[in-house]
């Protein structure tokens, strides 16, 4: 282990902000919830990828690359894709194939380290069932009509995660309502399946896990009963991750899920929540194209992983700046910086906002080692330079445009939107807002 400064997170259980102390100092291990890989990934997705690599990074650092074992799973059977893929016409596993390779492509370009183990729910159906029967044998389930259902009034601590109220949990998990369901909380582990969807042999006929018991499954598998630190976005905290320890602490005698959960805070675009309908929802495929894996990357890095983020195109253009200014007087080391003021901020329950400001005061040394391990190579920002294409204009522009488009102001709209044009770039309007191309 190395001599830095004490890690301190915060727990999202207890609401406090402890010092680390892993199960075990030769197996840290840690389980973050990843895609369903039914459609692109937002750039909201990609903020806890970026701030559990951090973690991961640090993880290494100070036990060992040897010694940190980190699970990111993907969704492969969930309603949302069966319902895609007919949509599309393709098969479930195009569709997730395609899904999840894009996904791989899109994270590695944000400089993200892939995680130890990558496991896909369909593989682990088996363990899946297996935890389902222990929690029937334990009085935590019961089985009604093909379904399996978590039995919530079982568990007397449910809801110790979020600490919400009844009333506030039901609105929260937007609850079926279901003549097969004792309480109106209970929540499905096992569903039949018709013989167009997925579906796989069970105690209870022929059907599919729901979302929740999948995760439990996975990090039970890599992990062990109780591990280290469950991450993800704050978003799934309720009813995703109460779910998970409910079912977990259920099939393992009360055992804890995890000893610490971190949850990263929210995203919004431009000021506003994201949407399809605001003009304002983005993937990282869409912004990649725009802009180099590393500036979106640094621009998440700015803000603390537990606070909300306002993810804008200034901010975009301003990280660009940080960046290109720093690469003009170091190339980025991959091995770490000195112990110090970097490393004594990031300690401190990850506030990359507090390293990011250490790196301004550092010698080019320390500042290029620094960037390393925050997972900066320079090699996209060069390419992106090379390319002769001003892509912070285009941005602006398209920036200044959505405006004009929101006022009703369409002649400048237009007028934009042809001086472009005129440039050889062209805007393309769609449903998940506007991008653009070089003229052919």
């Amino acid at each position: 282990m190395s001599n830095a400064t004490a890690l301190r997170l915060f727990n999202t259980l207890t609401k406090t902000k402890d010092d680390f102390a892993p199960i075990d100092a030769k197996n840290v291990r840690l389980y973050v919830c990843g895609p369903t890989v039914y459609d692109f990934a937002h750039i909201g997705n990609a903020r806890p990828v970026i701030v559990f690599d951090v973690l991961f990074r640090l993880l290494r650092h100070t036990y060992g690359d040897a010694h940190v074992t980190y699970v990111r799973n993907i969704t492969d059977v969930d309603d949302k894709i069966n319902e895609r893929a007919a949509q599309r016409g393709i098969s479930i596993r195009e569709l997730t194939e395609e899904t999840a390779r894009i996904y791989e492509e899109d994270v590695a370009a944000l400089g993200n380290l892939p995680p130890s183990v990558t496991p896909r729910a369909t593989e682990h159906i088996a363990q899946m069932i297996a935890m389902i029967e222990q929690l029937i044998a334990a009085g935590h389930a019961y089985a009604a009509q093909g379904h399996v259902l978590f039995n919530v009034s079982s568990k007397s601590d449910y809801g110790k995660l979020s600490r919400r109220s009844v009333d506030e949990m039901l609105t929260g998990a937007r609850v079926e309502v279901a003549p097969y369901k004792q309480n109106a909380m209970d929540f499905v582990l096992w569903k039949p399946s018709e013989a167009s969807l997925p579906g796989w042999d069970s105690p209870w006929g022929r059907g599919r896990p729901g979302w929740h018991i999948e995760c439990s499954a996975m990090a039970g598998q890599y992990l062990g009963e109780t591990f280290d630190i469950h991450g993800g976005g704050i978003d799934l905290q309720f009813p995703h991750h109460e779910n998970e320890i409910a079912q977990s602490e259920g099939a393992h005698h009360g055992h804890p899920l995890a000893k610490l959960w971190m949850h990263n805070g929210f995203l919004q675009v431009e000021g506003e929540k994201m949407s399809k309908s605001a003009g304002n929802f983005f993937t990282i495929r869409d912004l990649l194209a725009d802009w180099p894996g590393e500036v979106l990357r640094f621009n998440m890095l700015r803000t603390h992983y537990r606070q909300p983020i306002d993810f804008t195109f200034a901010g975009l253009k301003e990280s660009w700046k940080t960046l290109e200014r720093w690469y003009e007087v170091t190339e980025p080391l991959v091995d770490p910086a000195p112990d110090g003021e970097f490393f004594a901020a990031l300690a401190d329950d990850l506030n990359t906002p507090a390293a990011i400001a250490s790196l301004h005061q550092a010698d080019e040394m320390a500042l290029a080692g620094g960037l390393g391990f925050l997972g900066f190579s320079n090699v996209q920002l060069k390419i992106a330079s090379k390319a002769k294409v001003d892509t912070v204009a285009i941005a602006d522009a398209i920036a200044a445009r959505n405006a004009a488009r929101k006022a009703k102001d369409f002649q400048e709209s237009d007028r934009i939107r042809d001086e472009w044009l005129a440039k050889g770039i062209v805007f393309k309007d769609g449903p998940q807002g506007t991008t653009w191309e070089i003229k052919k």
